[in-house]
């Protein structure tokens, strides 16, 4: 098994992730693409992990737009911020059929997640309209939930939150259209209402704008009797900086 390794190693060799030169390890970021990937490492919005001035050792940090209007949800985690080698991998996810980017996301988010999880939580990914399910041909969101199951031991259910309708592109709207576009379009299946029932949940996500397809989840599994609701994305959006 050892020599088979070591001969795929030399014939394809470890890539970065970012820019595709050769790496020491699967899964990895080069020196150069590394510098370029904004880790959100110090203080965070305890609600949407925005990063925020103060330490990282304060409690119950909240950002202007958490403190003006409250999340549906308890915590809220980022690994990334949505800029630079961020935005290239959650863009290369979603968009350029880079599922190997799933992997590492998730090894990043676990680093996050702090003490928001118990062993009783249910990792559940944000969902696709079955229209762009059959377009893209995987949901990036629920790959990075399976990746965060292996990596944490929690359980996971792929099809517990379902589109009822198609809602049109959020990219460019407002908070308030945003809100309006989701409103009624999210829900448990009903089929699987059971799994949450008196259970805590983690949304996950590829990335958090407004966080408004978040909220329209959490508000669904609150309703169908989950016990609380955290969130965990890949990259957080953020003012220009």
């Amino acid at each position: 098994m050892g020599l088979i390794q070591t001969t795929l190693a030399a014939i394809y060799p470890p890539r970065c992730l970012g820019c595709g030169s050769t790496v020491d390890s699967d899964f990895g970021l080069c020196g150069a693409c590394w510098g370029q990937t904004e880790f959100i490492g110090g203080a965070s919005c305890d609600a949407c992990g925005v990063p925020v001035p103060g330490s990282a050792h304060d409690e119950d940090l909240h950002c202007d737009a958490c403190l003006k209007t409250a999340r549906p949800w308890a915590h809220g985690r980022a690994a990334l911020t949505y800029t630079g080698m961020g935005r290239k991998l959650v863009l290369g996810l979603k968009h350029g059929d880079r599922q190997e980017v799933a992997r590492p996301a998730a090894v990043w988010m676990q680093a996050s997640l702090g003490d928001i999880v118990d062993r009783r939580t249910l990792i559940v990914p944000v969902p696709l309209h079955w229209t762009r399910l059959a377009k893209r041909r995987y949901n990036q969101s629920a790959l990075i939930a399976m990746e965060l199951s292996k990596l944490t031991g929690l359980d996971w259910c792929a099809d517990l939150l379902q589109r009822t309708r198609r809602t049109p592109s959020l990219d460019g709207k407002s908070p308030s259209e945003r809100s309006d576009a989701l409103s009624g379009a999210i829900a448990v299946a009903p089929k699987r209402r059971h799994r949450i029932q008196s259970r805590p949940v983690l949304l996950v996500d590829d990335v958090m704008t407004t966080g408004a397809t978040l909220a329209a989840c959490a508000t669904a599994c609150g309703a169908s009797g989950a016990d609380h609701v955290c969130v965990s994305v890949l990259a957080r959006a953020v003012k220009d900086h």
